[in-house]
């Protein structure tokens, strides 16, 4: 109810020429969060007309939502892939004494299988939604797209900082050895890859605005 009265407030505002900068102090004045201002005089467009023109909000069809599922979830089955691929390189250059009879060769194959099906499905559905934002930029403000990579930003942040953990605790142990140092550097650089992007992402469309 209360968006709904600042909605309203804003619309009869602009109505009576009032300028934006000027609701925008007076509301802030009144307690109302920063976000909420923006995005209540976003909703009308800055163009001349006698009474304010509400801005198109964008429509997100089950079509495209379902590509946005389907484009995370392949990117998180290539992240895992890939790790996974890199993990059993190293167990292979890198034997693990006590681990002797350990056969990586069959977790590589499926690694391989994984990589090769997910990766050109992630890189085909997000070439087909990135195209769908150029012809339609309003679509990069989808609900679906903003949960979804805060989501993955979410993970990606909880894997760097378990990461990390697991690098100072077995260092103040003092079981740091090469073959500990390349695992932990392969989750937290693909991590990191993903976090940094998506972060990165967000931070341009949130300077666009």
């Amino acid at each position: 109810m209360a968006q709904t009265d600042l909605r309203d407030f804003v619309r009869e505002s602009l109505a009576k020429r009032e300028p934006r900068k000027r609701i925008n102090d007076a509301l802030l004045k009144a307690g109302w969060q920063k976000d909420e201002v923006e995005k209540a005089l976003d909703s009308f467009a800055d163009v001349e007309f006698s009474i304010p023109v509400p801005r198109r909000k964008p429509y997100l069809s089950a079509r495209e939502a379902f590509m946005y599922l389907v484009m995370f979830f392949t990117l998180y089955v290539s992240a895992f892939a890939f790790g996974t691929l890199l993990f059993q390189f190293i167990n292979y250059y890198l034997p693990d004494v006590a681990m002797y009879y350990f056969d990586p060769l069959g977790i590589i194959r499926q690694a391989s299988a994984s990589l090769v099906v997910s990766y050109p499905v992630f890189l085909f559905v997000a070439w087909r939604l990135q195209k769908a934002i150029g012809r339609d930029p309003e679509k990069r403000s989808s609900l679906v797209r903003k949960w979804l990579t805060y989501f993955t930003l979410f993970i990606a942040a909880g894997i760097i900082i378990g990461d990390l953990i697991t690098l100072v605790s077995s260092f103040l142990q003092g079981e740091i050895t090469l073959r500990f140092i390349l695992k932990v550097s392969v989750v937290g650089g693909i991590a990191g890859a993903i976090f940094g992007y998506y972060f990165w992402d967000l931070r341009g469309e949130e300077k666009t605005v």
